[in-house]
């Protein structure tokens, strides 16, 4: 069974202009084109514009998406890999529901507020076991033991920082500065100032590897593309940069 690009437009939500424009650029061609010159999309294309919007809908820009779907070859696995993001991100979002819809209740009928009730949600160990996955459960330890050693008005201080920081790298790849640019380089000397604080004089491999991960996770690149276009490829490029530079063996 196939479908025109009329119809597919239409069911997903999106125009026949964004689908000729994901062909343009090779990201999702017809599976046909019939002979009066109109596309036709078949189960397989499908399922690939599946993937192509639940990675639009992390914040990915369409390098980035490329980059994806050309790394992941199995698209059932593939698939597991999105919902359980989106089901981890669903059970996230409701305790965030909850968390504001107890603070709005208690404001209201003058209750006394508690912290673990307003950040409910807001979390730092959502990562735990990728981080135990690549770097050791003593590496996590001692960062959620760093975490929770801040204190409520530490780990909003820590997180602004890094959300200011993010905002610059935005500002900087938009104003078309390279990588290795003076300006870029000054943010990615604060990143690194930054991550230094929860785990003191990050070796170069780590640096990479985490330069890697803002690409190639889906979570970590929406972060930086939600500020433009391409900004995690920029953020990527701009750590490998300092660590050649600055981070010895």
């Amino acid at each position: 069974m196939e479908w025109s690009i009329q119809d597919i437009a239409r069911r997903a939500g999106t125009t026949s202009r964004t689908l000729r424009h994901y062909d343009d650029i090779g990201l999702l061609p017809p599976s046909r084109i019939g002979g009066n010159g109109y596309r036709y999309y078949d189960q397989s294309a499908l399922v690939r514009l599946q993937r192509i919007l639940l990675l639009r809908e992390l914040g990915l820009g369409l390098p980035a998406i490329a980059e994806v779907l050309a790394g992941q070859r199995d698209e059932t696995a593939a698939l597991r890999t999105h919902l359980r993001l989106l089901e981890h991100e669903r059970e996230r979002i409701g305790r965030q529901i909850a968390s504001v819809r107890t603070t709005l209740r208690k404001t209201e009928e003058g209750e006394e507020l508690m912290a673990d009730e307003i950040f409910d949600g807001f979390d730092h160990d959502r990562h735990k076991e990728e981080v135990i996955e690549r770097w050791g459960r003593d590496a996590y330890e001692s960062s959620d033991r760093w975490w929770r050693s801040l204190g409520d008005e530490g780990r909003q201080s820590f997180q602004q920082r890094e959300l200011d920081i993010a905002l610059d790298f935005g500002k900087t790849a938009r104003a078309g500065a390279s990588p290795d640019s003076e300006e870029a380089q000054a943010i990615t000397r604060r990143h690194y100032t930054w991550l230094s604080d929860a785990s003191p004089d990050p070796s170069k491999d780590y640096f990479i590897g985490l330069a890697e991960m803002y690409v190639a996770d889906p979570r970590f690149a929406a972060h930086y593309d939600r500020h433009g276009e391409g900004v995690a490829e920029f953020v990527r490029d701009a750590m490998k940069v300092y660590a050649e530079r600055h981070l010895g063996d």
